[in-house]
């Protein structure tokens, strides 16, 4: 069973999944809008789509009876760290609440196989250190918050009621399923816009911020093994590895000839009210444990989202 089916992460982990010829049951808001992401994957109509509602703790309790699910992946939420400014109830509501509704679900119905939910970097604030796990957290926007309190949620019911749940912290992590909402995306579509048009420009905010970028796929692979380990464990999911969205403009608008500078402008009001300066994770854990590390680099994300976007 996954809760937000139709995000980016959803709707490659049901891709994966059906590929596994697991019964894939996807949960959405609303059932029959929203499946653009399904449809670019053509797998729409292989799933079994259902509306249910995480701020209703009777609705997931009923689904968890009816479907008896193996595992239960949690990667729906609010996923915009800027709207969450604007709207943070709407956030805590999608998160929070919603990971506290579906432990207590849980809890109550007695399952007892496995949870996985999706937790953010975000959780850390700023680092000028690679970030382990058991690091301090000093999140600093109403996303940042709402995801730590859920990461503390799933680790008070593991321990205290010895619920199979767990947390992947993931690091940004990007894909041809991505819209312009997402700076990487942003950027990609700014130089192949660019490289058709010399005069085009685009306004960005701070492209001064650091972060550990991933590919989507791969980090699937590390949620199905973290969701199937034998010992219930949190993970941070990421490269090691740090880029600036200056670097990112720089290298793919070379691909192009182009120089970024004549084409982006840096705009204030694109600035968040505060910005994370360097956000980059330390996969040693998951190495350790599983002995997995990214393999797909900043220039190899670049590539194959320039070679999906430009026609």
């Amino acid at each position: 069973m996954i809760l937000g089916c139709t995000g980016q992460d959803g709707s490659i982990l049901c891709k994966s999944l059906l590929k596994q010829n697991h019964r894939v049951i996807g949960v959405s808001r609303t059932k029959n809008t929203g499946s653009e992401n399904l449809k670019k994957l053509n797998i729409e109509n292989d799933i079994e789509k259902i509306s249910l509602s995480l701020i209703n703790q009777n609705e997931i309790e009923k689904a968890i009876d009816l479907y008896s699910p193996d595992t239960i992946y949690n990667l729906s939420a609010q996923s915009s760290v800027g709207k969450s400014f604007d709207k943070p109830s709407e956030t805590f509501a999608s998160i929070s609440l919603s990971t506290q509704n579906l432990l207590e679900s849980c809890r109550k119905t007695s399952f007892r196989n496995r949870i996985f939910f999706a937790g953010s970097s975000e959780m850390y604030g700023s680092s000028k250190k690679l970030i382990n796990l058991k690091d301090h957290k000093n999140p600093i926007s109403p996303y940042g918050i709402a995801k730590t309190n859920s990461f503390e949620l799933v680790k008070l019911y593991r321990d205290i009621f010895e619920i199979k749940c767990m947390t992947g912290v993931l690091f940004n992590h990007e894909s041809i399923l991505r819209s312009d909402q997402f700076v990487f995306t942003k950027i990609i579509k700014s130089a192949i816009r660019s490289y058709k048009n010399p005069n085009h420009k685009v306004q960005m905010g701070n492209l001064n911020i650091i972060r550990d970028w991933g590919w989507a796929e791969e980090y699937i692979e590390v949620i199905k093994m973290i969701a199937n380990a034998k010992i219930p464990n949190d993970y941070l999911i990421c490269t090691g590895k740090g880029y600036s969205l200056k670097t990112i403009a720089q290298k793919t608008f070379e691909r192009f000839s182009l120089r970024w500078e004549d084409h982006i402008q840096i705009n204030r009001q694109y600035f968040r009210p505060t910005d994370i300066t360097k956000s980059v994770g330390n996969p040693i854990k998951l190495y350790e444990d599983h002995k997995w590390k990214s393999k797909i680099n900043i220039d190899e994300i670049i590539t194959r989202l320039i070679n999906s976007l430009h026609d």
